[in-house]
């Protein structure tokens, strides 16, 4: 997986991205704000973030494979909880991602294997699906990306940073509905209209598009010759928009099942 065939980091290229950074609140625009300036030979490059993507996406689908088959949900809370405190403290301090981010792939495997089987025992084959169509996403959109099909222009940034400010505050107004008695009927994985469902085809469509600003943030870091933990996390930033991006797409699959 590349992002850019220029990997000269003693002759880096001026930065032609723009202010605005991500809607992901890992990669936002003052993420790089701080941070001390590092000799060549100790700095964030893609191809060191590429290969930190590919540790955290290991650890979390070995995990997750393990309360997937063993059928374990009770590690959904410990998971969910776990993680959001390790995100956490990987934002606030970025110097211990290297240690936090691999922790925090661990715990969210151990949520997302319990997850994935419930949505198993519901709709077989739903998690094969699901699992595809967020790789396909993935590496489309980062096709898409290196050839410049998509680009992270100011507008696109805002764009979708309000898309997923909106979806946030829906998320929280259903959550606390919740706390009543009920949520939002539209985030029902059981309400299966039309409706409900192309809230959910939206949130798909925001959460993919937030990976384009995802790979901007990399790149971007590669350029400025920030530390090398920043490699961690970068891989960080990208892991918690895939893992959304996952859960949305169950949603989105067990919505179109249920009208089945």
């Amino acid at each position: 997986m590349v992002f850019s065939s220029q990997q000269n980091m003693g002759n880096r290229r001026p930065n032609n991205h723009l202010s605005f950074r991500s809607a992901n609140p890992a990669l936002s625009s003052k993420t790089f704000d701080g941070l001390p300036t590092v000799s060549d030979a100790n700095v964030m490059t893609i191809n060191g973030t590429v290969n930190r993507i590919g540790i955290s996406l290991a650890i979390l689908l070995f995990f997750g494979a393990i309360t997937f088959i063993l059928e374990i949900v009770s590690f959904i809370f410990v998971g969910v909880i776990g993680g959001l405190v390790l995100a956490l403290v990987t934002i606030f301090k970025k110097n211990l991602a290297p240690f936090t981010v691999p922790a925090y792939a661990a715990l969210q495997g151990l949520a997302l294997g319990g997850i994935s089987f419930v949505f198993n025992t519901m709709y077989e084959g739903i998690v094969l699906q699901a699992i595809s169509l967020t790789l396909g996403i993935l590496f489309s959109l980062l096709f898409a990306y290196k050839t410049r099909l998509i680009k992270p222009t100011e507008n696109f940034k805002l764009g979708v940073a309000a898309a997923t400010g909106g979806i946030f505050v829906v998320y929280m107004i259903s959550f606390v509905m919740s706390l009543f008695g009920s949520g939002l009927s539209i985030m029902n994985v059981n309400n299966s209209s039309l409706f409900s469902i192309g809230f959910s085809l939206l949130v798909v469509v925001i959460a993919s598009l937030n990976l384009v600003l995802d790979f901007d943030f990399i790149e971007e870091g590669s350029e400025k010759g920030i530390p090398k933990y920043m490699e961690w996390y970068g891989a960080f930033g990208l892991l918690v928009t895939l893992i959304w991006l996952y859960i949305e797409i169950l949603h989105l699959l067990a919505k179109l099942r249920g009208r089945q």
